[in-house]
Protein backbone atom coordinates (compact mmCIF):
# COMPACT_ATOMS: atom_id res chain seq x y z
CA UNK A 1 0.00 0.00 0.00
CA UNK A 2 1.15 3.43 -0.74
CA UNK A 3 0.92 6.94 1.38
CA UNK A 4 -2.14 7.66 -0.29
CA UNK A 5 -4.36 4.41 0.20
CA UNK A 6 -3.42 4.46 3.91
CA UNK A 7 -4.63 7.96 3.81
CA UNK A 8 -7.74 7.65 2.35
CA UNK A 9 -8.17 4.03 4.82
CA UNK A 10 -7.65 6.63 7.65
CA UNK A 11 -10.26 8.94 6.55
CA UNK A 12 -13.14 6.42 6.21
CA UNK A 13 -11.38 4.93 9.74
CA UNK A 14 -12.22 7.96 11.53
CA UNK A 15 -15.80 7.89 10.65
CA UNK A 16 -16.17 4.23 12.09
CA UNK A 17 -14.45 5.40 15.57
CA UNK A 18 -17.10 7.87 15.77
CA UNK A 19 -19.56 5.66 14.92
CA UNK A 20 -18.27 3.02 17.20
CA UNK A 21 -17.66 5.86 19.71
CA UNK A 22 -21.28 7.05 19.67
CA UNK A 23 -22.83 3.57 20.36
CA UNK A 24 -20.54 3.17 23.63
CA UNK A 25 -21.11 6.54 25.40
CA UNK A 26 -24.70 6.76 24.46
CA UNK A 27 -27.15 6.65 27.56
CA UNK A 28 -28.95 8.94 29.90
CA UNK A 29 -25.31 9.42 32.05
CA UNK A 30 -22.96 10.75 28.67
CA UNK A 31 -20.84 13.24 28.56
CA UNK A 32 -21.99 15.35 25.49
CA UNK A 33 -19.10 17.62 25.62
CA UNK A 34 -16.27 14.89 25.18
CA UNK A 35 -18.97 13.22 22.59
CA UNK A 36 -19.20 16.59 20.79
CA UNK A 37 -15.41 17.21 20.90
CA UNK A 38 -14.49 13.33 19.98
CA UNK A 39 -16.66 13.93 17.05
CA UNK A 40 -15.36 17.58 16.14
CA UNK A 41 -11.86 16.23 16.19
CA UNK A 42 -11.84 13.02 14.24
CA UNK A 43 -14.33 14.41 11.16
CA UNK A 44 -12.00 17.28 10.96
CA UNK A 45 -8.90 14.79 10.94
CA UNK A 46 -10.80 12.09 8.89
CA UNK A 47 -11.77 15.21 6.42
CA UNK A 48 -7.62 16.49 6.33
CA UNK A 49 -6.37 12.58 5.35
CA UNK A 50 -9.24 12.77 3.08
CA UNK A 51 -7.85 15.65 1.21
CA UNK A 52 -4.22 14.86 1.36
CA UNK A 53 -4.85 11.47 0.13
CA UNK A 54 -5.66 13.18 -3.71
CA UNK A 55 -7.28 10.06 -4.62
CA UNK A 56 -11.22 11.42 -5.80
CA UNK A 57 -12.73 8.52 -4.54
CA UNK A 58 -11.43 9.07 -1.20
CA UNK A 59 -11.68 12.79 -1.22
CA UNK A 60 -15.40 12.75 -2.08
CA UNK A 61 -16.29 9.73 0.33
CA UNK A 62 -14.20 10.83 2.81
CA UNK A 63 -15.50 14.90 3.01
CA UNK A 64 -18.84 13.44 2.80
CA UNK A 65 -19.01 10.98 5.47
CA UNK A 66 -16.78 13.25 8.06
CA UNK A 67 -18.66 16.41 6.98
CA UNK A 68 -21.96 14.09 7.81
CA UNK A 69 -20.36 13.31 11.28
CA UNK A 70 -19.52 16.98 11.64
CA UNK A 71 -22.95 18.04 11.04
CA UNK A 72 -24.22 15.96 13.05
CA UNK A 73 -21.22 17.05 16.16
CA UNK A 74 -23.02 20.77 15.51
CA UNK A 75 -26.64 19.88 15.58
CA UNK A 76 -25.61 18.09 19.01
CA UNK A 77 -24.21 21.08 20.64
CA UNK A 78 -26.88 23.30 18.97
CA UNK A 79 -29.11 21.04 21.50
CA UNK A 80 -27.46 21.20 24.32
CA UNK A 81 -27.48 25.17 23.86
CA UNK A 82 -31.06 25.42 23.13
CA UNK A 83 -31.80 22.43 26.31
CA UNK A 84 -29.80 24.33 28.79
CA UNK A 85 -31.80 27.07 30.74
Amino acid sequence: MNKKDILGTLSILTVLISVIFFFIIRGPDANLILGVIVFAVLSVLGIIFAIASKKFWCILIGIILNGAVLIGAYFLLLAMGISEP
